[in-house]
């Protein structure tokens, strides 16, 4: 099955190529039963994958279930997952199956698995490795058939080393890994998710769908979207649901966006994103241009002989190389900054004409995100 068929019956909408190689690996398992664990942050879309994998798989005409761990109290989480015997705690009147059994030839997607407590931890990990399990207040084994999917929005490595998630269990459902990328890296879909969400609201609440001025876009991008695509689903519902003018300006969709968060993320954990800076740009052409003396003595003595100061010339130099952050930052040295610009320029030019225009390629060679090259092309009207 092709992913535009997939994307449309999963309501899947985005061309991001990280979002098409995790469909492509989850459609790649879907005919085994493999276990696998969805990672990505939350709000990313994650409970799509599981059910890909279910509906392409053998299992398809059987249960599918899924279950929120975060959301059930550790004191019933065990009845729920496995079901429990009468009188096996106060409250139990009847024998109850648990979702496990329920879901028994089928599939069962563990949401925030992460949030499982340690003893549940154990009897998920023996249904793993065995098949069996035992209802609470039981004795008697069961065996069950259930492919088991996880999902979590925790970073597991850390849980297991701060003794809060099982190690073995942690491998056991990490067989394949199936990370679904952040709203921040599928830049190129954001504009489209917000389209789609429109007119969704436009035909829930029978109203004309807003759409965005050419101005307002660029907050869209610029934006990191801690919430993912669930926040931007809620704003676009706010913004649906309360102004008149259905064309948004850049002044009414910055009412929406939260202020201390309505510019990029300049640095991020390295483990998680490769994300530069403007600054960082700055920075590679700075050091790119060690290599070129000559260039460098001539803006030091520019700035030698605007600030009449009698330094070495050689250790003037050095000392902008290991200042560079000071020297970026100063909105005096306009020839300096010049320079750098009309570097990048060139740097960015010479990737894109390398890559023939593939942004992606391009910014890979240059060490940045997708995100920072697409702002220098509009700003340098490449």
């Amino acid at each position: 099955m092709k992913h535009q068929e997939i994307k449309q019956r999963f309501g899947i909408v985005g061309n991001s190529s990280k979002l098409d190689q995790a469909i492509s690996i989850a459609l790649q398992i879907a005919p085994t039963d493999i276990s696998a664990l969805i990672t990505g942050e939350s709000g990313v879309g994650k409970e799509s994958m599981p059910k890909i994998i279910h509906f392409n798989s053998q299992r398809k005409h059987n249960k599918y279930i899924a279950v929120n761990c975060g959301a059930i109290p550790e004191g019933t989480i065990d009845s729920e997952l496995f079901g429990h015997e009468k009188g096996a705690f106060t409250g139990a009147s009847d024998n109850r199956k648990g979702y496990f059994e329920v879901a028994d030839s089928g599939t069962i997607f563990l949401d925030e698995v992460g949030e499982l407590p340690l003893s549940t931890q154990v009897r998920l990990l023996r249904v793993l490795e065995s098949g069996e399990f035992m209802k609470v207040g039981s004795s008697q084994v069961k065996k069950v058939d259930v492919r088991v999917i996880a999902a979590t929005n925790v970073n597991i490595e850390d849980a297991i080393s701060k003794g809060k998630f099982r190690e073995d269990l942690y491998y056991r459902l990490n067989t394949i890994n199936i990370k679904v990328p952040s709203l921040a890296e599928r830049i190129e879909d954001i504009h489209l998710l917000f389209r789609k969400f429109s007119s969704d609201f436009a035909d829930r609440y029978h109203i004309p769908p807003i759409r965005l001025k050419e101005e307002a876009v660029e907050i869209l991008h610029s934006y990191s979207w801690p919430g993912n695509i669930r926040q931007l689903k809620n704003i676009v519902e706010q913004i649906s649901a309360i102004e008149q003018d259905r064309s948004i300006s850049l002044e009414i969709l910055k009412n929406y966006i939260p202020k201390h968060n309505s510019t990029p993320i300049l640095f991020r954990d390295e483990k998680l994103e490769n994300d530069f800076s403007e600054r960082e740009i700055l920075y590679k052409v700075l050091f790119d241009m060690k290599n070129d003396l000559n260039d460098l003595k001539r803006v030091t003595k520019e700035l030698m002989s605007s600030s009449q100061q009698q330094i070495d010339e050689e250790k003037t130099i050095n000392h902008i190389i290991e200042n560079s952050d000071k020297i970026i930052q100063k909105n005096k040295e306009e020839d300096l900054l010049l320079t750098l610009q009309e570097q990048e320029k060139i740097l960015i030019e010479k990737a894109l004409k390398r890559h023939q225009g593939r942004r992606k390629d391009a910014a890979d060679e240059l060490g940045i995100s997708e995100r920072t090259l697409y702002r220098k092309i509009k700003e340098y009207l490449l």
